[in-house]
């Protein structure tokens, strides 16, 4: 049985992101590629056990190395990309980036006969049938178990502000599901997902792992697929909420938020004589954190959110020009006053229809 441990938490402040991306035809349609792209040929050096499928045979999922700097983020994201693309052109393929590709028709599409996924498909069935999501994933390296964990919980009101900005997938099996962020609900549809609870300590976080997979709920670790949670095997605190982007400068503002959140929080459990007695998020249960999520689901770049008080609420522009402002940020607030991703695609399949709308989300 393979768990994580409190030792793999030994670095501060260092960065993985993880993309998955669809692969895509010359129409910029889904396509089957995972077993020419993972199986059937060596990838370029760099995607070296760095490059993998998810679910579906039209999903690949990507890893940078380990950025030691926040600075050198950029370069490994678009070094990452450029190699991705440059091994799916060698196939006759292409790469397309959302939360969910807007053609994609989960019926007529192949799921991957990895063991790992046909058990899932045996255990969870038409909720992960169904499952042709793709997402952004934010890995920020913390130095002390107790400290991920805490870090974990304060968090959890952040990740609606987000999705919120980060909502791009309207479109679902063919229609405008009226959502932003249609991949937000169909990936909830699985278990251990969404809005985690509160963890008192590592060791809880880390009983209900070993509970998850000695009572065969999970196949392995990695299957707790909340939102935010601390990784037990990398040493991080993993945020999970976020669509994927086709626009890389919308991954970096991602990436510098939730780092500069992740570093700033572990700040002040190290400034705080007692930390866990001293939460930022009491007031919120996670049924209020559900309801933050839920607007920023549906509404995306219109949301409003129950406040850090549980008191009144508070609308995306404000939260983020105070976050912007808090942590010496730029990139969320740029983010906000471009048009959105939700946006851009319902505009682009309004205006010049599907296949213009495909070939956008090609990288």
């Amino acid at each position: 049985m393979e768990l994580g441990s409190a030792d793999a938490f030994d670095r501060m402040g260092t960065l993985g992101i993880e993309e998955e991306f669809f692969v895509v035809d010359g129409e910029g349609r889904p396509t089957a590629g995972t077993d020419e792209l993972v199986y059937g040929s060596d990838p370029p050096d760099l995607l070296v056990d760095r490059l993998d499928h998810e679910l579906f045979k039209f999903v690949v999922e990507t890893q940078t190395p380990l950025i030691e700097r926040p600075g050198d983020a950029r370069d490994a994201l678009l070094d990452v990309r450029a190699a991705l693309v440059d091994h799916a052109a060698d196939h006759g393929l292409g790469i397309a980036a959302a939360g969910l590709h807007p053609a994609a028709k989960w019926r007529e599409l192949d799921h991957a006969e990895k063991p790992r996924y046909r058990t899932q498909l045996e255990r969870i069935q038409y909720p992960q049938h169904r499952n042709t999501t793709a997402g952004l994933h934010v890995h920020v390296g913390v130095d002390d178990a107790e400290k991920a964990t805490w870090v974990a919980n304060e968090l959890r009101w952040h990740l609606p502000v987000v999705l919120a900005l980060s909502a791009n997938s309207p479109f679902w099996n063919g229609f405008d599901t009226g959502l932003a962020s249609a991949r937000a609900k169909i990936f909830e549809a699985l278990p251990n997902t969404g809005m985690p609870t509160t963890f008192t300590s590592f060791a809880d976080y880390q009983r209900l792992e070993r509970l998850m997979v000695e009572t065969e709920s999970i196949s392995d670790r990695g299957e707790l697929w909340y939102d935010v949670r601390p990784h037990t095997g990398h040493g991080t605190v993993e945020v999970r909420t976020p669509d994927a982007q086709t626009d890389p400068d919308r991954v970096l503002a991602f990436v510098e938020y939730v780092h500069a959140l992740v570093v700033d929080y572990a700040e002040r459990y190290e400034d705080c004589s007692d930390p866990w007695a001293d939460r930022n998020t009491d007031g919120h249960r996670r049924e209020t954190l559900d309801e933050n999520k839920w607007r920023a689901t549906r509404w995306g770049r219109e949301a409003s959110f129950i406040d850090r008080e549980c008191e009144s609420t508070v609308d995306l522009a404000t939260v983020v020009d105070r976050e912007a402002d808090r942590l010496g940020v730029t990139g969320i607030r740029e983010v906000y006053d471009a048009e959105s991703g939700t946006a851009i695609q319902r505009r682009l399949r309004e205006e010049v229809g599907l296949d213009a709308l495909c070939s956008h989300l090609r990288l």
